[in-house]
């Protein structure tokens, strides 16, 4: 069973969140299924559109084959949207906001919840409410800056950028500069053509490069 302190250290192992959202769940399971074989043993399936639910439960089923890999979900706002994923097997839960009820809900049920800041008033309120990782979202409009300014403000805090990073050496070099502990990566990685024309070869190869990024630009 994942708890708060082996879904953190996944995330920090690795250095990469990769996450997605796709309606197939049968594409979506290939997708993850690919991610593994490139080395990702943690990801985020986000919860962006109806079917998100139906296809979490059915990713768990069929990913019980993955017993060391962590399936956590994202874009999660509510009290009620947290319950049906903990219940549906949930790893960890991932917010674009800040909500302490969520973070409550999540942190009974042993887990970790990473929720998402874009405000030093934020990141207190997330802090205050034992977020162990924060989310700095959506990260391109503040930057590696904006990371390098607040650091100090918060000791010990650990972030993790989610949008604008790009698959590029200085760009990771950057965040990890920053003081970030990992970055989360979606479209830049998962792509809309990747996924609508289920270009897996091609996803395996950016995930490896991504991996071996994320593992040499925090050194």
């Amino acid at each position: 069973m994942p708890t708060k302190e082996t879904a953190l250290q996944a995330i920090l192992d690795q250095g990469l969140l990769p996450l997605f959202f796709y309606e197939d769940p049968q594409v979506s399971l290939e997708i993850i299924q690919t991610l593994y074989k490139a080395g990702v043993r943690t990801l985020e399936y986000t919860n962006r559109g109806p079917a998100a639910l139906e296809n979490f439960k059915y990713l768990k089923q069929e990913l019980q084959q993955y017993p060391d890999l962590h399936l956590g979900i994202g874009t999660i706002k509510t009290e009620a949207q947290a319950n049906d994923f903990l219940k549906a097997g949930a790893d960890y839960i991932v917010a674009p906001i800040v909500d302490p009820a969520v973070g409550s809900l999540v942190h009974e049920a042993g887990l970790l919840w990473i929720p998402g800041c874009f405000t030093p008033t934020e990141i207190h309120v997330a802090q205050q409410a034992e977020a162990a990782l924060i989310k700095i979202f959506p990260a391109n409009i503040v930057g590696p800056a904006f990371v390098s300014s607040i650091k100090e403000l918060f000791p010990g805090q650990l972030f993790i950028p989610t949008g604008g990073v790009e698959m590029e050496e200085n760009n990771f070099k950057t965040w990890f500069k920053s003081g970030v502990c990992a970055v989360g990566m979606g479209s830049k990685l998962i792509s809309k053509d990747i996924l609508a024309n289920r270009q897996y070869d091609q996803l395996h190869t950016l995930t490896q490069q991504a991996l071996h990024l994320a593992q040499t630009c925090r050194l």
